[in-house]
């Protein structure tokens, strides 16, 4: 039988409590020369708030991959650290209090989401369901008097008493959707058409959840000025599509029909070719200055520049000279201050979360768990492209947050629930047999 490895586990989650305390103490000496006085109550925050995760989960999920939750919490506490720098650094709008409140609220998700479903294969039977709850909370602030414009896009709605981006919640409704559906008709999309050079291509009428999900996605780059999500939705369908059904064909067809789509949308509409302007020239003095151009941008690789190999150090940067530091360009910030090497190990720390959501596809016992942990874990990974290819000008800036480390609730608790979910089907791949369970018992009983 696999070893539980909770011991293991509970080890791992202090070794990173205590990395994010010796950055937060590195912070505190290199800004005022002294610890910082809130080092203590950051400390039990946080390390009270991942004992409780993991009671949970020792609890309601025993058998669950043991690296996950400290590798999340180590990319969550790096990112409170990276606020509390910005925000001791004269930014107004950074709250590193505010952040660890937001941090606890994700973590009661994740609990909640652990202890209540407790075999995430109920997901399945809300295939149609999960896809019109994301289709709603997608188009949700299209609605009037409900939907806000901040920063030029209109991807947030009001509560009143704070803001919310549906669109992070949506994303998890339409991968269940999307690993449902693709269940059920993986084998009539799998099957071949006409052969063109190399490539089988699907056939004609199959292309239909393809077409409608390039629309939907053109819908949200076109009305909300989304970019971002407008390229995880329809990326991610792709992706699934392809898990599903190991044609190279779809890829190819997905990849054709984004481009053109956003060729057409930069042809068609001012907002989405500005994008693209600032993206093919930032160095520009005249987009440098205009409103919603290159600044920003310009701003986050000055800062990549100054960081280098090593870093400036913590506390030793400039990071609140960033637009939206804290938020959209909070991995440059990062990089300034730990350098390349820094963001190298962080994005170390992403690749092994997503590997262990593929790891544990890989270990599902059923089609729908393989698809919808594969369809969790590049998501992520797809996230994390998009913003560090947008924060490098490998690609057009979207808008899109860093996971678990830009400010924010809506993008962290999204992002908790999504690895509640992994850490669920990765411990139904992990269980043993009942069978096997009881055997390992009875050895036990008869050893005393």
């Amino acid at each position: 039988m696999p070893a539980k490895r909770r011991g293991a586990q509970l080890a791992m989650l202090a070794f990173a409590v205590a990395i994010v305390m010796g950055a937060y103490a590195s912070v505190g000496l290199a800004v005022d020369g002294r610890i910082p006085a809130g080092m203590l109550t950051y400390g039990l925050g946080l390390g009270g708030l991942v004992l409780a995760a993991y009671l949970v989960l020792a609890k309601f999920a025993p058998w669950a991959d043991p690296l996950i939750l400290p590798l999340v919490t180590l990319v969550n506490g790096i990112g409170l650290v990276m606020i509390y720098r910005i925000e001791t650094g004269g930014s107004k709008l950074a709250s590193a209090s505010t952040q660890l409140l937001w941090t606890g609220v994700g973590i009661v998700m994740f609990s909640v989401t652990l202890i209540v479903l407790r075999d995430h294969r109920a997901l399945q039977r809300m295939t149609y369901t999960a896809g019109f709850a994301g289709l709603l909370l997608l188009i949700s602030p299209l609605i009037p008097g409900l939907g806000q414009t901040l920063n030029g896009a209109r991807i947030w709605i009001s509560l009143g008493f704070a803001n919310l981006q549906p669109s992070e919640f949506a994303k998890l409704a339409l991968v269940v959707f999307f690993a449902g559906y693709l269940v059920a008709k993986r084998d009539v999309l799998a099957l071949a058409g006409r052969r063109l050079l190399f490539i089988d291509l699907p056939r004609a009428r199959d292309l239909g959840p393809v077409l409608i999900t390039w629309a939907v996605s053109l819908g949200v780059l076109v009305l909300q000025r989304d970019l971002g999500s407008s390229l995880l939705l329809f990326g991610t369908f792709i992706a699934m599509l392809y898990i599903a059904t190991q044609r190279t064909s779809w890829v190819l067809i997905g990849i054709l029909l984004f481009v053109g789509g956003a060729m057409l949308a930069g042809m068609l509409f001012d907002h989405v070719a500005a994008r693209f302007e600032v993206y093919l020239n930032p160095e520009d003095p005249e987009l440098f200055y205009k409103d919603g151009g290159s600044a920003q941008l310009m701003e986050g690789l000055f800062a990549l520049g100054t960081g280098g190999v090593l870093g400036t150090g913590l506390g030793q940067g400039h990071p609140q000279l960033i637009p939206l530091s804290f938020s959209d360009f909070i991995f440059a910030a990062t990089g300034e201050e730990l350098g390349l090497t820094g963001l190298m190990a962080l994005l170390l720390i992403y690749a092994l979360i997503v590997e262990r959501g593929l790891r544990t596809s890989l270990a599902a016992r059923d089609p729908f768990s393989k698809l919808l942990a594969g369809g969790l874990s590049f998501i992520l990974a797809w996230q994390v492209f998009i913003i560090v290819g947008g924060v490098t000008n490998l690609i057009p800036l979207t808008g899109l947050v860093t996971p678990f480390m830009s400010q924010g609730g809506s993008a962290l608790l999204a992002n908790w629930i999504l690895i509640a979910l992994l850490v669920r089907m990765s411990d139904s791949a992990r269980r043993p047999p009942p069978q096997a369970i009881q055997d390992e018992g009875m050895t036990q009983v008869f050893q005393r």
